[in-house]
């Protein structure tokens, strides 16, 4: 059935496993600073980053029975330009990024939707999501997504160990409305809901 990362198409992309032949490209998305900024990861700087990123963080998942951690790739060219993933644990949390020089034209939004209706059909019951509260374009996504705002936390983020208000946001894909996932709630003391949103 092939339940990990199986390949997806929209109508301007092709969704599908990062392979050793996309080094280059793994690497322009994840050394873009811009890109990277608000991420929990620093801008790689060597091929050879990009090489044990590749293996620890694509090639060692896509051994696992299940797993979605796509490379966002256009039709014309199938280059990867971003990434779209889902996290296994019970937190389902969804992530994604772009180069820059593709942002503003709802390629991020059109790739998370297809992964999205893929999860529905899996069985997946929730996806979460968060992001910086400096980042409002990334909630712009989720809101785009159907993803409903729930709370707000802050946390010492590491390896770049400064502190980062979140912004949590999640969509049911089960019709279960009232679910909400509290673990970012329940494990960090400054939390709280901003009315505004």
């Amino acid at each position: 059935m092939g339940l990990n990362t199986p390949r997806l198409e929209t109508e301007r992309l092709i969704l599908r496993k990062f392979t050793q032949n996309d080094l280059d490209a793994l690497f322009s998305i994840f050394r873009d600073e811009e890109a990277n900024r608000f991420l929990p990861w620093y801008p790689l700087h060597t091929m050879e980053e990009a090489r044990s990123f590749f293996l620890e963080r694509y090639a060692a998942s896509y051994g696992q029975e299940r797993g979605y951690r796509y490379a966002v790739c256009f039709r014309y060219d199938d280059i990867p330009v971003g990434y779209v993933n889902v996290a296994m644990d019970d937190s389902h949390d969804l992530g994604y990024g772009l180069r820059n020089e593709f942002w503003h034209q709802g390629i991020i939004t059109e790739a998370c939707k297809a992964v999205i209706q893929r999860l529905r059909a899996d069985g997946i019951p929730y996806i979460t999501a968060t992001h910086d509260r400096n980042n409002p374009r990334s909630g712009g996504v989720m809101q785009n997504l159907g993803m409903k705002y729930q709370y707000t936390y802050e946390e010492l983020w590491q390896p770049k160990n400064m502190p980062v208000v979140f912004r949590m946001y999640q969509l049911n894909l089960d019709g279960q409305t009232d679910r909400q996932y509290k673990k970012y709630w329940e494990a960090h003391d400054h939390h709280f809901i901003e009315s505004a949103l």
